[in-house]
């Protein structure tokens, strides 16, 4: 029996649904982790307010939790709602590496598999931006030392552990010279301790354009940089992929973790049964993963990769006529009987 615990927000518009749709994944292959079901997010604040979408009693359980799973939230785009309910549990918890995995199924027109590694505490999102007059303001784009090195730190972890040669480190250092100055500083530093691994920099305009038009260059390998640049990669790259449904990602610091697939809430198809649960299940098993429970999450994975290659029980975002709820009791089907076997 696990003593592991994990928090499950469930997120605003769809991520109810999806995140009953991981639960019962999860119990079917019979995980010993206790899910501690909680809500966070816009449709929450909406009905309580407060400074944060997120209340004290469901920090506490975050706190008292091994890792956590975010469901699917909204963010309002009003000066005076609160921060994300990501980006709050990232800075919280020195969350400092987004680790996004861009793979492709067998039926996809591309086959990639790379990994995007992402700073995820400061840059842009740092959230320090003010107004000098009515008709100007200024973000600033705060970068640091130490933000810098152990994320880069992380990226090099995860191509040396998955047997990947090569990092790209990816800048606007040509422009950005102070703050992309200290984020190259830092890949420089981490290659020397990492010596097989091979590092190629591209600037951020050249390497969306080549997420494009060729892809395939980039597999087996990582892609590193800052969190703006990369959360604008990562998006772009996750379109190769079939449908962003399919996405799914960690969040991981030096003693906790969150999981979250990459899409937003989709509040439009909101208990309409609808929507791709792919990257929810997968962020899910990602985490029990983390909690020790590899075998499920290995079970899972490869559940759900058959489930798409066949074709039979997939979602409209994939070229099928499947439900939330059909696509998902499938892969649960195919999990639990892995797992006997």
């Amino acid at each position: 029996m696990s003593n592991k615990t994990a928090a499950v927000i469930r997120g605003d518009g769809t991520g109810p649904e999806l995140v009953k749709a991981m639960i019962k994944v999860l119990i079917a292959c019979d995980t010993k982790i206790k899910l501690i079901t909680c809500d966070a997010g816009s449709e929450w604040w909406q009905k309580e307010g407060g400074d944060s979408y997120i209340s004290e009693d469901v920090w506490k359980i975050l706190k008292d939790s091994d890792a956590c799973f975010k469901g699917p939230t909204t963010t309002i785009p009003n000066p005076d709602a609160p921060r994300s309910v990501a980006v709050s549990i990232r800075q919280k918890f020195e969350l400092f590496a987004n680790v996004r995995p861009i793979k492709t199924y067998k039926n996809a027109e591309r086959q990639l598999n790379f990994i995007c590694v992402r700073e995820a505490t400061e840059g842009l999102y740092a959230g320090i931006e003010f107004k000098i007059r009515d008709e100007s303001a200024i973000a600033i784009r705060k970068i640091t030392k130490k933000g810098c090195e152990r994320v880069t730190k992380k990226g090099f972890q995860v191509a040396n552990d998955l047997g990947f040669n090569k990092v790209f480190a990816i800048t606007k250092r040509n422009i950005l010279k102070e703050t992309d100055g200290i984020f190259w500083a830092a890949v420089e530093k981490t290659q020397n301790e990492f010596k097989n691994i091979e590092v190629e920099e591209y600037y951020v305009d050249n390497m969306t354009q080549q997420l494009v038009k060729n892809p395939e260059r980039f597999n087996n390998s990582v892609l590193l940089s800052t969190n703006l640049f990369m959360d604008i990669i990562s998006e772009c790259a996750s379109g190769h992929v079939g449908s962003i449904g399919n996405v799914y990602s960690g969040n991981y610091g030096n003693d906790y973790a969150m999981f979250e697939p990459a899409h937003g809430s989709a509040p439009k198809y909101t208990d309409k049964n609808k929507v791709n649960p792919v990257a929810t299940i997968l962020s899910g098993a990602w985490m029990v993963e983390y909690l020790g429970e590899k075998h499920i999450s290995k079970a899972i994975f490869k559940a759900t990769e058959d489930v798409i290659n066949e074709n039979k029980y997939v979602t409209y975002d994939l070229g099928g006529k499947a439900t939330l709820s059909e696509m998902s009791d499938e892969i649960a089907t195919k999990a639990a009987k892995l797992l006997r076997k």
